[in-house]
């Protein structure tokens, strides 16, 4: 396993992801099960998070206990994908921030060409997650990673439903701080930059487009 990935091997993710990957599941199944999937990777990128003891008052005494410290969440979104990782972590943090990074793969060289950028002003005192549901070439992520960086960023974890190697290896060489967190690490990538076995492509599904 390459050093900071995290591939999250719970039977219901499994379970639900591989209903995913099945060609004949409908759009708005294939929306629903991202969703509950999301919520449960957000579990695991979450799971560091700092916390520091407060005193309440229960129905019987007065107690210390623990509660969230530090820097807030913003979760980034790479378009247009993205979002739909992005509502089911919004259910589990729904105080976190939220940015957006537009990113289009170019078919010939498979570069990822930004055409859109809306980030929160505090974004740099926010620990921050971006997600994707595929890393494939893992260009898109290099990519978006580096724009945040530019700000002074730090940290920043990488989340997404599927990766392939070459994803990973491609993240790791140019940011190998960054946490990687998957449901999946799939085989390798087939001529065209797709994930093997993979779940095709993952806009298209969410969104019932071609």
């Amino acid at each position: 396993m390459p050093p900071n990935l995290t591939v999250v091997d719970h039977p219901l993710v499994q379970h639900k992801l591989s209903i995913m990957r099945d060609r004949g599941t409908s759009t708005s199944k294939f929306r629903r099960l991202m969703h509950e999937i999301s919520l449960l990777l957000a579990y695991e990128a979450t799971r560091d998070l700092a916390l520091v003891e407060t005193e309440i008052e229960s129905p019987l005494e007065r107690a210390r206990v623990p509660v969230l410290s530090g820097k807030k969440l913003c979760f980034v979104s790479i378009l247009r994908a993205g979002n739909g990782l992005l509502d089911g972590m919004l259910e589990l943090v729904p105080s976190a921030r939220v940015g957006h990074i537009g990113l289009y793969r170019e078919p010939k060289s498979l570069q990822a060409i930004e055409y859109y950028l809306k980030l929160p002003a505090d974004l740099a005192e926010r620990n921050l997650i971006v997600v994707d549901p595929m890393l494939a070439t893992g260009n898109s992520a290099v990519a978006a990673i580096s724009r945040l960086t530019e700000l002074g960023v730090r940290p920043i974890k990488f989340v997404c439903l599927v990766a392939a190697p070459e994803g990973v290896a491609n993240v790791q060489r140019v940011f190998p701080e960054v946490a990687i967190i998957t449901a999946a690490l799939d085989r390798c990538l087939d001529e065209h930059g797709y994930i093997l076995p993979g779940l095709g492509d993952a806009g298209d599904r969410l969104f019932g487009t071609k």
